[in-house]
Order: structure tokens, then sequence, then C-alpha cells
């Protein structure tokens, strides 16, 4: 079907109310697909910088919002509005915005709701790239911070000022998966009239609905289960249209962080095989957390389908599913540590996660090595912590591969 409106020839998606009621896994098929005059099967990839206008009085009514179409692929492409379209039909948002990665995404979702004189909430627990934001950007701009301890809601409760404008949060958290109560802790920010940011991307938008439990934006990295083949980089920003159209859009629009045409593609025909993926990844994760609490050597392990996870009773609440990522402890510190990744032969080390491909990294070498050693001691990221990220092979294999590791000597 194709939108005419003030002489545009711009396709027209399946917009997300159009699939109500529809379960998750259709939606991830059909939702957002913008038809070409061919009636193509594929979603069609628009490699265009730019796009032209039958008169000029088009293009002024493009730059003054009044007509629907496109402008400049920086602003916004038809292989954009698919994957914007499927995710935020997925996660049940008015409005998605695309960006290059996911820390584009935070960036881009604290940076344009804030302002000199603000106050920022966050907890300790945090990717290390995040705390950058909040504890090294944002100071330099006239914003400052609190950090609490996520999983104690009085600890959010007593860090709001009047000043307070935003919270912002990761849940489970990186790498210890720590589980934060969504749903208090956004009462507590709507009570201060402050915004609540959630980075779902350890949950995925299967597993985790941070909207239905009073979240206004939630970001994600697409590099990470959305794509889950280890091709491209990409990030969302999800919420009200009215948020993102009076907030957000701008601040991604003059700034420039915006997604390839040609990740966009890809990414689009991810989400179709999202639901099987992430159902056989967190399977997988479910049995090789049980298997890792019998092996010598593991002193500890925190997986969100466990019920001795220490906020199981969260869990059960607000996740709908467990995560794919599963953390532990090995006797031994760092040397422990870096001989059990030195023997394993299936599982490769590397700090990225959601991959078809099984991955493990030591944060506190890695993703978390910023941060002070008494920081890390504080969060439960020892020297022998290690954050395993799921993958596609067959479990049995993968058993036998931690099997072998957890017997491995460490150097001397």
């Amino acid at each position: 079907m194709l939108d005419t409106k003030a002489g545009g020839a711009t396709p027209a998606p399946d917009r997300p109310d159009s699939l109500a009621g529809l379960h998750p896994e259709t939606r991830l098929v059909h939702a957002g697909i913008l038809r070409s005059p061919y009636g193509e099967t594929a979603e069609t990839l628009y490699l265009t910088q730019g796009f032209v206008y039958d008169r000029a009085e088009t293009a002024e009514a493009r730059f003054k919002n009044e007509d629907p179409g496109y402008q400049y692929t920086r602003y916004g492409n038809p292989t954009l509005s698919m994957f914007e379209d499927r995710l935020a039909a997925l996660e049940g948002a008015e409005a998605c915005r695309a960006t290059a990665t996911g820390m584009a995404a935070v960036h881009g979702a604290i940076v344009s709701l804030v302002k000199a004189g603000d106050h920022v909430v966050a907890p300790r627990a945090m990717f290390g790239s995040c705390r950058w934001i909040i504890e090294e950007m944002l100071p330099r701009f006239g914003v400052s911070f609190t950090l609490v301890d996520g999983a104690d809601v009085s600890s959010w409760r007593n860090a709001v000022r009047p000043e307070t404008t935003l919270f912002f949060l990761e849940t489970p958290c990186n790498p210890t998966l720590e589980v934060i109560d969504l749903a208090a802790v956004a009462e507590i920010a709507h009570a201060a009239g402050a915004l609540l940011v959630v980075d779902n991307v350890f949950a995925s938008p299967l597993y985790q609905r941070p909207l239905a439990h009073g979240a206004d934006v939630v970001v994600y990295s697409a590099t990470k289960h959305i794509d889950g083949q280890g091709r491209c980089m990409g990030g969302a920003i999800l919420a009200s249209r009215e948020l993102i159209e009076e907030r957000i859009q701008l601040f991604l629009r003059m700034t420039g962080p915006s997604m390839s045409p040609f990740n966009a593609w890809v990414l689009v025909k991810s989400l179709e095989t999202l639901p099987l993926r992430i159902a056989r990844q967190a399977e997988t994760a479910g049995k090789l957390a049980d298997a890792l609490a019998t092996l010598p050597g593991v002193t500890r392990v925190i997986f969100p389908g466990r019920p001795d996870h220490p906020q199981a009773e969260v869990i059960a609440r607000q996740m709908s599913g467990p995560s794919t990522l599963i953390a532990f402890e090995v006797a031994g510190g760092k040397a422990g540590a870096y001989a059990f990744q030195n023997a394993l032969k299936v599982v490769k080390i590397s700090n990225n996660l959601g991959d078809a491909k099984s991955l493990i990294t030591h944060p506190a070498t890695t993703t978390h090595s910023r941060f002070k050693p008494e920081e890390r001691a504080h969060l439960g990221i020892s020297d022998g912590l290690l954050r395993l990220s799921v993958g596609l092979e067959h479990v049995d294999d993968l058993i036998c591969d931690l099997s072998r590791a957890a017997g491995a000597p460490a150097a001397a």
C-alpha cells in the first residue's frame, strides 16, 4: 500500500496496532513491512542517503513535518522504519527510534531527557560504559547523580532530590545478574516527577516488558540478542509517541547516531527468529547453570531461572522467562578464572553476548576493568567471577566443555 499524501510516494507500513491480538512470534514476522509497488515478499533494503521530491512545495512540507515522507537517511529511512515498527510491535511501545549502537541508544535516551541542574539516580551495578555516562559525562554538563544499591528499593526513595528528573537502570544487570523491582522503582520515580529509563538487554523483549511495569523508556543494544549472530551493530529507544517526538527525536536527528539501512535490514530479518533463538538459549542456560553448580571449583552460580537467585521473588513477578546469561565464580581468583577460560574448546572468549556462539568473559579485566577494586568488590565482581553468554550449541557439548575447564589447573 502506498501513502500518497502531499504528493509523496512513501510506502505505508503495517503499523503495530494492525496486529493487535496476535502473538509475539507472528508480530515479529509481519509487523512493520513496507511494501514497494513490486510487492516483494522479503523486506526491501533501501540503500540511499537522500530522497527526491516531486515539487519544491513538497520539500518544504517535509521539512515542516506537514508531509510524512522521508527527507534524509540520518532522519529516517524505509528500512529503518520497518525495524522500528517491528520492534515497537513486540515491545508494546507507541514509537521506536533506531540508533547506530546500544550505547548510542543509552546516551541518546539519557541526554535528551536531562538538562543542566537536573539530578539522575542509577544503580551501582551497571555496564561500564553506562557508568561512565552517569559518572563522568553528565557532571561535565551540570547534571548531578546518585548511585544506589539497585535491589534495595528504599535506596532509590532515599536518593530522590527536588531536582531529580531521571532514573536509569539495567535489569538483570551486567555482569552479576542482579534484578531490580521495576514496578517499585517506577512508582518512586513517578512520585518524584521523574522518568524511568530501563536497559532491557539481558532479559530481551521476550522475557521482560519494562513498559508494562511502569518504565517510560526502554533501550536496547540490538547488537546483542536481536542480531544474535555477531554480524552488525545497532540500538533502539522505545517510548510513548509523545516522548519520542517531543524530546528524543530532535536530539537523534541533530546529533546523528543513526543506524545504517543495511544494519536495519539485517536486524529486521533477525527479529523473525528471535523467539526461537532466545527460547533455545534460555533452556540451555538453565541446564548449564544447574550443571555448573555441581562442578568442582565453582563456588557460586547466579542465574535468573534458579530458585536460589537473590531476587527470585521479583523475577517471578516481572520476568516471563530467564536470561541467556549466567554469572558464576570459580576458586583461585584471577588465575583460576583465566585457567577456566583458556581450557575451553567450544565456548569462546569474548566480551560480547547474546550470540549464537557461547561466549565467556572475565568482567574484572574487561567490561568492568575501569571500576576500582573496592567498587568491584562491593558489586560482587570478584577476580574469580565469569560471565557466560549461552549460544545455540548442543547442551551436552557445552556441559562437557565446562566440566573439562573446571578441572584445569591454574597457572602458578
